[in-house]
């Protein structure tokens, strides 16, 4: 097995290197899948490295250094510095883990299906991580032979996909699939990131030529479909581009997305700067660029409370307890105003 195939390049091996070079193709708890020059195989952490000497824990498409045994489980040495990286906040932490989902692509697919799965705030929160990743997003919104006509959507998502491109396409007839020809070249990696039911399976499938992944049927009720992917898994397309499918998405909280923002939010950010005073808040001080940009049409306020609502969740996941004190400190600010104005014989409303 040729690893070169697999997105390998022999400059990332380091000098002194203990093991062999490997690619993680599947994470199941902690059991990972991985092919190598020799073969493929399963492998576990290396107890030593990873609980004590602090490496990064391997996620789907990492490459690894491993200790390959042929004739049992390997173990896996060191995690490779990474070119990419998608990780979201962890749903099972409660707010205080961060949860690896792919590393080492190319190409983000963004993919929302022109059904009722349609949300514009979703994608949104998916621009924003898959910039922060280091990788390229490209909206695709699927199942186009469902609808009619998709110009208002296409034009919806292309307003907020600032620097993506956006396509439809239908696995299911072939539409618009020559469009993404350009993205599945041989030894690049695409993930696929989307809510369970939009046709990431049927699109793998597509591209394979054959059925290599289970599709659920959807809901008529609610247009959802079944997790039918399980897990993360790299696959190998005939064409010789690899895709890593991901399971639906209930939940894409933020974690780590300060460059992100600022790319899938470019179009906010521009006014930033322009403001008569520097401390501007953008609220009703007097001046501000963003409030003009609004009022004159060029920015909707829609689009300025989802930039301000990913914007303090990405500060509450970075500093939770320091936002907690700003917002504390905040509220005896106004309830000291209030105080001031009532003796003053005035009430302000906030």
């Amino acid at each position: 097995m040729n690893l070169l195939n697999y997105g390998w390049d022999p400059a990332m091996m380091p000098d002194n290197a203990v093991g062999i070079p490997a690619r993680i193709t599947a994470v199941s708890r902690d059991l990972f899948e991985f092919v190598c020059e020799q073969g493929s195989g399963l492998a576990r952490l290396k107890t030593a490295e990873y609980t004590v000497g602090g490496e990064t824990f391997p996620t789907t498409g990492d490459f690894v250094l491993l200790d390959r045994q042929p004739a049992g489980e390997s173990r896996i040495l060191k995690t490779l510095p990474r070119k990419t990286y998608f990780s979201r906040l962890d749903p099972s932490s409660s707010g205080h883990g961060e949860q690896a989902v792919a590393a080492n692509f190319d190409t983000v697919f963004i993919m929302q299906s022109l059904n009722s799965n349609f949300n514009l705030h979703r994608l949104e929160r998916y621009l924003t991580l898959a910039w922060q990743s280091g990788a390229v997003p490209v909206v695709v919104l699927t199942k186009a032979d469902l609808v009619k006509d998709d110009t208002e959507q296409l034009r919806a998502a292309e307003k907020i996909a600032v620097g993506a491109e956006v396509l439809a396409v239908s696995s299911r007839t072939g539409q618009g699939m020559s469009s993404l020809e350009k993205y599945l070249q041989p030894r690049r990696t695409v993930v696929f990131l989307g809510s369970s039911g939009v046709g990431k399976s049927s699109l793998v499938n597509a591209l394979a030529g054959e059925a290599v992944m289970n599709t659920g049927e959807i809901r008529e009720e609610d247009g959802r479909g079944r997790h039918t992917t399980t897990h993360r898994q790299l696959l190998m397309m005939p064409s010789g581009v690899m895709v890593i499918d991901t399971p639906g998405m209930r939940e894409l909280g933020m974690w780590d997305v300060t460059e992100g923002i600022g790319r899938s939010f470019a179009d906010v950010e521009q006014y930033f700067g322009r403001c008569r005073f520097s401390d501007c808040r953008h609220q009703s001080e007097p001046g501000c660029a963003v409030r003009a940009a609004i009022e004159r049409g060029e920015l909707s306020e829609e689009r300025w409370e989802s930039y301000c609502r990913l914007k303090n969740e990405a500060r509450y996941s970075d500093d939770k307890a320091g936002y907690l004190r700003e917002k504390q400190q905040w509220h005896k600010n106004i309830a000291q105003i209030n105080r001031s104005r009532r003796k003053n014989g005035k009430q302000e409303k906030w």
